[in-house]
């Protein structure tokens, strides 16, 4: 019995995500077509202009924003963020530094702090259980 593999596509959305664009930026041709793993495994290795230029100005979607500012997704919507912003935009909150900012920073300091401590503890007991 012999298989043959299908190929295996996504929709354009689920690829600009894997992508890390805002898919409205996106070319319409993109936008309105399917993409298979390998089409996206192109795309990473070897990115045409359009993927360069929107990686590296924008418009940016929400997580790769709240990276780009050391916060949360929910910090982001906490603060006001809802929308798209490019990098221009992303600059211009880190200059301006609102209070919300930094206080959402210090949230994800603590949020990263208490993970690490848990990691830190599960590590120990299972540690502990092998011996």
């Amino acid at each position: 019995m012999t298989s043959h593999q299908s190929t295996q596509t996504m929709k354009p959305a689920t690829a600009a995500k894997k992508l890390g664009v805002y898919l409205p930026a996106t070319p319409a041709e993109f936008q309105e077509g399917v993409v298979t793993r390998a089409e996206l495994n192109e795309l990473q290795a070897n990115p045409p202009e359009w993927l360069r230029a929107l990686r590296e100005n924008g418009p940016h979607p929400r997580p790769v924003v709240a990276a780009r500012l050391g916060v949360s997704i929910a910090g982001l919507a906490r603060g006001g963020v809802t929308e798209a912003l490019t990098t221009g935009q992303i600059q211009e909150i880190k200059d301006a530094g609102p209070e919300w900012l930094a206080k959402e920073r210090a949230t994800q300091a603590e949020v990263r702090k208490e993970a690490a401590r848990l990691r830190q503890r599960d590590a120990e007991k299972a540690a502990g259980a092998e011996s």
